[in-house]
């Protein structure tokens, strides 16, 4: 445990001297709830349930900053890691490889989680956002997006050879789902076809299932959504298990 700590602690603070990092996963989040906040407030609006912009906003940013943290950070930082023999020095030190993993692993999550966070307190003081779901299956929603993501993420870290295919496939996959997946832009606004499409995407089930959770839904409602975030976490895991290379 105390090389786990140590190992966290370093990597904790190596990602915050990341600015692109800091910025997305803390920074670009609270720039969009108040950007669209302030355009479209927080009134209670027929469109979203009788729930306001910022209301069914917030789970869907951090929805936006899950998929950031997993396949922009993660992805590439494991890259950048192997590429500059970063992981096989580590490998050669008396810490368990599983250990060197899982500070990766809990580093994203605690920036991740530390992201949601500033969005809560943001939205309810500012824009007195509201809240209809229960915290701890909201909390648990969480946890399994990030981890199913994180995954992925592995996967992909795991499978291209380079830093620079990672970039560029992680941004091909990123992209599409931050503007279908409504993570940004709410899909009650896309049309009908685009919604369709946005079902193939991981993302949409991610924000469906916290934004649902978020306010009120009951578990049963979101059946799908877990079985196909589980899914996708078992696949990430079995998959990164037989691909992942420390050199």
């Amino acid at each position: 445990m105390r090389g786990l700590w140590k190992m966290t602690w370093t990597e904790c603070k190596l990602l915050m001297r990341e600015p692109v990092v800091v910025f997305f996963t803390l920074i670009f989040p609270l720039m969009m709830l108040f950007l669209f906040g302030t355009i479209y407030g927080n009134k209670p609006n027929p469109m979203f349930g009788g729930y306001g912009s910022v209301d069914v906003s917030v789970p869907a940013y951090a929805a936006m900053i899950i998929a950031t943290s997993s396949l922009l950070s993660l992805t590439i930082q494991i890259a950048a890691y192997r590429e500059h023999g970063i992981l096989r020095r580590f490998r050669a030190t008396p810490l368990h490889p599983g250990t060197i993993l899982a500070a990766q692993v809990i580093v994203i999550f605690v920036i991740t989680t530390a992201g949601m966070v500033l969005l809560v307190v943001a939205g309810k003081l500012v824009y007195h956002m509201r809240f209809a779901g229960n915290w701890l299956l909201v909390l648990i929603a969480f946890v399994l997006s990030s981890t199913s993501f994180f995954g992925l993420g592995f996967v992909l870290a795991s499978v291209l050879p380079t830093t620079r295919a990672s970039q560029i496939v992680a941004m091909v996959l990123f992209y599409p789902m931050l503007f279908l997946s409504g993570a940004t832009i709410p899909r009650e606004l896309l049309p009908e076809n685009l919604r369709r499409l946005a079902e193939a995407l991981p993302l949409t089930h991610v924000v469906t299932l916290l934004r649902g959770l978020w306010v009120g839904d009951p578990l049963g409602r979101h059946v799908k959504e877990i079985a196909i975030l589980v899914a996708l976490l078992g696949a990430g895991a079995a998959v990164s298990s037989k691909t992942f290379r420390w050199e």
